[in-house]
């Protein structure tokens, strides 16, 4: 990860906390302006704390720690009956972060030590290698997705399949939901996108990506020519920017436009490899993939190798969209 990346992004982190306390500390002494009884309580809150760590620190006394956080208890009860009686509560006179996991500090402790949390990662990811147009997440997300873009009249001849186009995507719509609700379930199969270029594909692979990082993880979107451009520019000491890392260490990773890329030898091994490893699970983590195309199944057969197919037939679920394009149909209202 570029290093002067994440050194904004800490300053941004720090900036942004600052003011969630700020704020928070604003409305804390509003409220002692109207209820003084609270801010004693909180006084003397401070006070019973102080006292307890110094004699926990100094007397090792087991009864007088004891008799300290009776007397803490009671007075942190006391103050949330007060609050409920003027109609407040704790998460009102709180610091409100953006990230309940690292509370804005865009790290999370771990047995370990301390390590970047997923959402500062997520913000790396997006400066460095994810395309905007998937990150578009107050317009491509299940909320804003309309069934009434698909035809509910099936059509045999024209698309192959006696179900509709909407029954079809309301079940590829479920498919979606159920792999967003069994994300960690190492038996949940990885997605495989296909059909003609504006029926969805990318924007229901935003809609997942939405709902997987509000779920606190990490999401990579690369289309398959820049990943594997990148990925070779890396390998030839052309750039030093190591996508090979991201790729097998996110926890989603989204190809989109697969069989666009130019091929050869080498492109089609690295893409053998990402496709591998991530089945592999090799760093102990559970990781999903969803790959895109507007190649039929039958035009994947003929432009990858079996080794290549064979992984992804044998472990994602296939998702076959078709209907007329929804870019089309917006444009004439």
């Amino acid at each position: 990860m570029n290093s002067q990346n994440l050194q904004a992004l800490l300053v941004e982190y720090d900036q942004k906390r600052n003011r969630a306390i700020l704020d928070a500390e604003s409305k804390k002494v509003k409220l002692y302006s109207e209820f003084p009884a609270l801010e004693k309580i909180d006084n003397d809150i401070n006070s019973v704390s102080i006292y307890a760590i110094k004699s926990i620190l100094t007397q090792r006394d087991p009864d007088a720690s004891k008799k300290l956080q009776d007397e803490l208890a009671t007075l942190k009860e006391k103050k949330l009956k007060l609050l409920k009686k003027v109609g407040k509560s704790l998460e009102d006179i709180s610091p409100h972060f953006e990230c309940n996991n690292c509370q804005d500090t865009g790290y999370i402790k771990t047995s370990s030590g301390s390590v970047l949390c997923p959402c500062i990662k997520q913000r790396l990811y997006n400066i460095q290698y994810n395309n905007s147009n998937i990150y578009d997440l107050q317009n491509q997300n299940f909320e804003k997705f309309r069934l009434d873009y698909y035809s509910d009249t099936p059509d045999l001849q024209k698309y192959g399949s006696d179900v509709s186009p909407r029954e079809n995507i309301t079940k590829i719509k479920n498919i979606c939901n159920n792999f967003i609700e069994n994300f960690d379930n190492p038996d949940e199969s990885n997605l495989l996108f296909c059909g003609n270029s504006g029926l969805g594909k990318t924007f229901l692979s935003s809609c997942i990506a939405n709902e997987i990082i509000q779920k606190g993880k990490t999401v990579l979107y690369q289309t398959a020519p820049i990943m594997l451009d990148n990925i070779i520019d890396y390998k030839f000491g052309k750039t030093d920017n190591n996508i090979l890392k991201t790729i097998s260490t996110v926890d989603l990773l989204i190809i989109d436009d697969l069989g666009t890329e130019t091929k050869n030898n080498l492109k089609l091994t690295e893409l053998f490899n990402i496709i591998n490893s991530r089945l592999l699970n090799q760093n102990n983590k559970i990781t999903k993939t969803i790959i895109s195309t507007n190649l039929s199944l039958q035009d994947l057969y003929r432009t990858y190798e079996e080794r290549i197919l064979s992984r992804i037939i044998g472990n994602y679920k296939a998702c076959y969209f078709y209907g007329e394009d929804i870019r089309i149909k917006k444009r004439m209202g």
